[in-house]
């Protein structure tokens, strides 16, 4: 594994911390901290199911912030923006009125992560939908609607550069069972 990664997810950790990593990385100590930690997979695979899984975190703590049209995973997302999420709003006008579609797109990735990842990123897509810069404002909403925000930031931040070094995915989706063949079938 390469012990430094090409793109800097821990910018702005302290540089003794950042180093820390970095060496656990180098060690090959990173994957096993982080399956202890989080040791099983969400099952959200599908678009459904994520659209699903974010309409009631939005029910639950975004009630009054609008409808959400779409809600998917994107397999492009991470490399062309490098973005893991995206919340965008589409805006057309249908007669008098001006229509907004709000959608969110989590990056694939995300599909093999444990739940406290996938729920860390639906947060900060969600709370996109009431504060649009990364400000103070902002963070004291993905605190509210995940108390432990700042920690799984930190942890999937970790895991990205792990993974940016040469690392293999630690939670990898189970593959599907095929369904038995009726008897009518045979």
């Amino acid at each position: 594994m390469r012990p430094v990664p090409a793109t800097d997810y821990l910018s702005g950790y302290p540089a003794d911390l950042v180093a820390q990593v970095r060496q656990l990385i180098a060690q090959d100590k990173v994957a096993g901290l982080l399956r202890k930690k989080y040791p099983a997979p969400h099952d959200v695979r599908t678009d459904k199911a994520l659209y699903d899984y974010v309409l009631q975190l939005k029910n639950e703590y975004l009630r009054n912030a609008g409808q959400l049209s779409k809600v998917m995973f994107d397999n492009k997302l991470q490399v062309l923006h490098n973005a893991l999420g995206t919340h965008t709003t589409h805006s057309r006008v249908q007669g008098q009125n001006l229509k907004a579609k709000k959608e969110i797109r989590i990056a694939s990735v995300f599909k093999e992560t444990p739940p406290e990842f996938l729920r860390m990123i639906v947060v900060h897509e969600l709370a996109h939908m009431k504060q649009r810069e990364h400000d103070k404002a902002f963070y004291q909403l993905c605190m509210y609607m995940e108390p432990g925000y700042g920690q799984l930031e930190f942890d999937l931040r970790v895991y990205l550069s792990y993974l940016d070094a040469g690392g293999a995915a630690l939670w990898p989706a189970l593959p599907r069972c095929p369904l038995p063949s009726s008897p009518s079938s045979q």
